[in-house]
């Protein structure tokens, strides 16, 4: 009997726990959006011109957990304002920038989006909250099978998540309306344009590696045509392709 007594004190006390730290998570994320946004009106008009960060984005920041998405799941890295590294040299990008290319690609419920550069898949789980579909391509198979365990864990049953070099993007799961990649390259990969529909958009850093990059929004103006315009200077782990 007094083993079971302890055993049940020992439940009761980890599950107050629990509850104590998802209290502290969710009064730190609730900071988190409200630094995002004050940064925004900041840099509004340099950097996002007169529309500012949308209330959709600011909610799907808010409704996602990044500290499930990051290994240590500390509620104090997971929502500073700074990148998170979740291991193999890869990091996620600090919150404000999340939410930057987020809104520069001007996702609608009824879009499919591509992601290449799944990490961790919580920039997946933001645009999951925001499209119909999201497809997500991570070259280093662990970090694609964590995503794709979390992903599912935690009910973003819209998300697919693939493995392998992102360059080529994914044909079978587009066309896309939307493409946001998450890592450094000199150039726009010319597959990724030509999944991209007409009218969409895609989002990436432009860039030598390890060096500061200008963060790009490329819009199909027509099957044939695009424009590009860099919005702001950022520092992205470089894009890593298959060795095959």
């Amino acid at each position: 009997m007094k083993i079971l007594l302890l055993l049940v004190l020992s439940m009761v006390v980890v599950a107050r726990e629990a509850a104590a730290q998802e209290v502290q998570c969710d009064r730190e994320r609730a900071a988190m959006v409200e630094s995002i946004r004050a940064y925004a009106r900041r840099s509004q008009a340099s950097v996002l011109g007169q529309r500012g960060l949308s209330e959709r984005v600011l909610e799907a920041m808010g409704r996602t957990k990044r500290h499930l998405f990051i290994p240590e799941r500390s509620c104090s890295i997971a929502y500073a304002d700074r990148p998170a590294s979740i291991g193999h040299g890869q990091t996620i990008s600090q919150p404000f920038i999340v939410a930057l290319m987020t809104e520069l690609a001007e996702v609608t419920p009824d879009h499919v989006v591509l992601e290449v550069g799944t990490g961790s898949g919580y920039q997946a789980a933001i645009l999951a909250h925001l499209a119909r579909k999201v497809c997500t391509i991570e070259i280093v198979p662990s970090l694609a099978e964590a995503a794709a365990k979390t992903l599912k864990e935690f009910g973003y049953d819209n998300v697919s998540v693939r493995a392998g070099d992102g360059y080529a993007g994914w044909p079978e799961c587009g066309p896309f309306d939307a493409i946001v990649v998450t890592a450094a390259l000199g150039e726009v990969p010319s597959p990724l344009i030509e999944q991209l529909k007409v009218g969409g958009r895609l989002v990436m850093p432009v860039g030598s590696a390890y060096t500061s990059q200008q963060l790009t929004v490329v819009e199909k103006v027509a099957p044939d045509k695009t424009t590009t315009r860099a919005v702001a200077p950022v520092r992205f782990v470089p894009f890593t392709r298959s060795k095959d």
